[in-house]
């Protein structure tokens, strides 16, 4: 059976919302990764079969199909295609997911995946306040089936993010202890130097620009986001930029061009759950990846989750029983930020790493998405 190696992964450090790569074209974001990924591996960039790259919101330097144009800009060769894949907060692992199953079928050989974000260019939900500007309907206003099956109500991340916290009986402490442990492990993994082999510096941006100087007394004087609510912006993950990306090769192309590779893809998929809720899908996706790979969850070394916020985390811990040690090691999105279709990839560049550090051979990487869905991804160290 043919598998599916990951051969490298690198990321640009995440910039803060008007941060060092504010003023980045997308494009250029995404080129420079795709750059940093030839240049390191040492391939040759004809032999690309194909560039799948996850973007949200693909409007202004975003738009025209972002995994063709970083490709074109990084000045490579015209015959390769490439393909944009929007799955909300997940879309870059999606990304990872499409290209390794274009090498499981045997119907390509070598993929980049990845994916770009700049969200002060381009802020959240953009393509959808700019439909409603023209007079537009959202994704669930206007439509009769979905109000029929799901109601009028509030559709948002916000709100959906509290019902977690009410529902798995989280204390705004908890939540608040959680976001502070994020920024001091991601301090500890920057002056350590944990991330120096994934980071592709862009210019003067060497490092990741979120982690920030906090207490929990800090936390405890914010508004929550929500009249009423738990939630603040302190456990919620910040607005960023950035891109990262990864090769992919088939056990062929790894002889044929003498590539080391690093991982192997030993599972991959995605579930859904309540849309409403939103942010839940992490907990069936993961039993259901830990099933199908024949696995539990004491067998995973390393696991990153995307922090988009700390009750989805630890929700999570809850459900699926994990130990908190083995879970966003290095910090997770609270203090490093998630550039939304960057994400996916971002995480991988540092779950492989950190296995690598450690002597680990499973990492899981999980994320929840708008609209319910989640990917999961088990890669095993080689």
């Amino acid at each position: 059976m043919t598998e599916a190696y990951i051969v490298d992964a690198v990321r640009t450090p995440i910039g803060k919302k008007k941060g060092g790569l504010a003023d980045v074209h997308p494009a250029d974001l995404g080129a420079h990764v795709i750059k940093a990924l030839v240049e390191r591996t040492g391939i040759d960039p004809a032999d690309v079969d194909d560039v799948v790259f996850g973007c949200v919101d693909a409007i202004g330097g975003q738009a025209g199909n972002i995994a063709r144009t970083a490709w074109l800009a990084a000045g490579y060769p015209q015959h390769v295609p490439g393909v944009t894949v929007d799955r909300q907060c997940g879309s870059s692992q999606q990304a990872l997911h499409f290209g390794a199953q274009a090498i499981l079928s045997d119907t390509a050989d070598l993929i980049v995946a990845g994916g770009v974000q700049n969200m002060t260019q381009i802020p959240i939900s953009a393509a959808m306040i700019v439909g409603q500007q023209y007079g537009f309907d959202t994704p669930f206003g206007g439509s009769k089936g979905w109000t029929e099956r799901y109601g009028s109500d509030e559709v948002s991340q916000f709100k959906g993010a509290e019902m977690i916290a009410e529902k798995w009986d989280l204390s705004r402490e908890e939540l608040e202890k959680w976001a502070l442990q994020s920024h001091e492990r991601a301090k500890a993994a920057i002056a350590e130097g944990r991330f120096e082999n994934e980071i592709v510096p862009f210019g003067d941006a060497t490092v990741d620009e979120g982690p920030r100087e906090t207490s929990l007394e800090k936390m405890a004087s914010l508004q929550t986001l929500v009249e009423g609510g738990r939630l603040t912006a302190a456990v919620a993950s910040q607005i960023s930029d950035g891109a990262s990306a990864v090769l992919l090769a088939s056990d062929e192309a790894v002889k044929k061009y003498d590539l080391k590779p690093r991982a192997r893809i030993h599972h991959l998929s995605a579930r859904g759950d309540d849309p409403i809720f939103m942010l839940t899908a992490p907990i069936p996706a993961t039993q259901y990846a830990l099933e199908k790979a024949g696995l539990t969850i004491d067998d995973i070394d390393l696991i990153e989750i995307n922090e988009a916020f700390a009750p989805v985390v630890l929700a999570w811990i809850k459900e699926i029983g994990a130990d908190p040690s083995k879970v966003n090691v290095n910090g997770g999105a609270i203090a490093l930020g998630h550039p939304l279709g960057a994400t996916g990839t971002k995480l991988m560049a540092t779950l492989l790493n950190e296995l690598e550090r450690t002597g680990g051979r499973y990492g899981l990487l999980t994320i929840c998405e708008g609209g319910g869905t989640a990917n999961a991804t088990i890669i095993e160290r080689v």
